[in-house]
């Protein structure tokens, strides 16, 4: 009973052992090739840091302190959890010692961290296929992965997944390959240019997970039930009492609703910002940048499957392909307006952050911001 009322919340070694049996195979590509992918990646990553700095306008911090990673899929699947287990760790710990004063939680605790995991392990085989690149702001270092010393994230390149892409769309794959760089080096440069982002976005996330006051077994009953609809257990077309809602909107309070509001303003600049700049600079080094995003917006509109749309809205992916969209209108408008140095006021401070209003309406955002730093 001892060893089974320690047991965590998630059996995280679980999870990375499911994820990693579950997921696909990546393209076949010989060994030669393999290498070849593997080094043009990373001399495109450090291409691109001068790129985006000229473009941008934005200075940084010393880089070497966010290394750069070019992963397969299980690489990516230990690095999510490592970063999962990291942010969720003081819900989960708040978790356990509520587990711990109910009658028979030990057991159930330790049931429920093995069912979890599997569980975890399922979505993340899901998703490890279709993610191309990750700035990973809460990193910590594990024997595998390397991260910054000195709070910095990691950059993930995921190798299978860019080649699979460019050739389901049938783009030049130097082209592509440097273009997939751009934006997620954008996103490097955001947090190593702006010292208060990584504290601040942590900030919000920890206020969400603070504000959680479910109870711990329905939480791992919600999750469960995310589940079994990605194994497809749950009858066609039944959608049960949640409509059909995202795991993060299916525990959300009235407290969570509004940080969640921030916490997606910010997400919407922090993508948006990063398209912008992947096709901003794209024509003076990417020569078919035109055919890459056209063919990729197409691709990004349309579910593979009913399943596919599905999973999307229950993973609130359908959200994050919205905050791209309304993300890039708002850094588009903001700098016709007011252009780059104008649109940069946006890194000042957390109270220059857009409000989820002000990404949809930027005319808002220069309002307030420039009137209040020109009065």
């Amino acid at each position: 009973m001892t060893s089974i009322g320690g047991a965590e919340m998630v059996d995280w070694n679980l999870a990375v052992a499911t994820a990693t049996r579950l997921v696909r195979p990546g393209p076949e590509v010989s060994r030669d090739e393999a290498r070849a992918v593997v080094a043009e990646l990373r001399r495109h990553a450090k291409a691109s840091e001068q790129h985006v700095r000229e473009y941008t306008q934005m200075g940084s911090e010393d880089l070497r302190d966010t290394p750069i990673l070019v992963v397969d899929r299980p690489g990516w699947v230990r690095a999510n959890v490592a970063g999962f287990r990291e942010i969720l760790k003081p819900l989960l710990d708040k978790m356990q010692e509520r587990r711990g004063s109910t009658p028979g939680g030990a057991v159930l605790g330790a049931v429920g961290g093995k069912v979890t995991g599997v569980e975890l392990g399922m979505l993340l085989s899901f998703l490890a296929s279709r993610v191309l690149g990750q700035y990973e702001t809460f990193a910590p270092a594990t024997r595998e992965l390397p991260a910054g010393e000195n709070g910095g994230g990691r950059l993930l390149l995921v190798a299978p997944n860019i080649v699979h892409v460019e050739r389901e769309l049938d783009v030049q794959p130097h082209d592509f390959r440097l273009w997939v760089c751009l934006h997620e080096e954008t996103h490097r440069t955001q947090f190593t240019a702006v010292p208060w982002l990584r504290d601040h976005l942590e900030g919000e996330i920890q206020s969400f997970l603070e504000e959680t006051e479910v109870d711990p077994m329905t939480v791992l009953e919600r999750i469960r039930e995310a589940a079994q609809t990605l194994a497809g257990s749950r009858p066609e077309g039944e959608e049960g009492d949640d409509g059909g809602r995202s795991i993060v909107e299916i525990v959300q309070t009235p407290a969570q609703r509004e940080i969640l509001g921030r916490l997606t303003a910010v997400m919407s600049l922090l993508e948006g910002h990063a398209d912008f700049v992947m096709d901003g600079v794209g024509p003076a080094v990417v020569p078919s940048v035109a055919e890459i995003r056209e063919k990729f917006q197409q691709r990004r509109q349309r579910g593979a499957s009913r399943l596919d749309l599905a999973l999307r809205k229950l993973l609130g992916l359908d959200a994050k392909l919205r905050q791209y969209r309304d993300g890039e209108r708002f850094v588009r408008a903001v700098v016709d307006q007011v252009g780059m140095e104008g649109f940069n006021r946006v890194w000042t401070s957390p109270n220059t952050l857009p409000t989820k209003s002000e990404i949809s309406k930027p005319a808002d955002w220069v309002a307030r911001v420039h009137r209040k730093a020109e009065s």
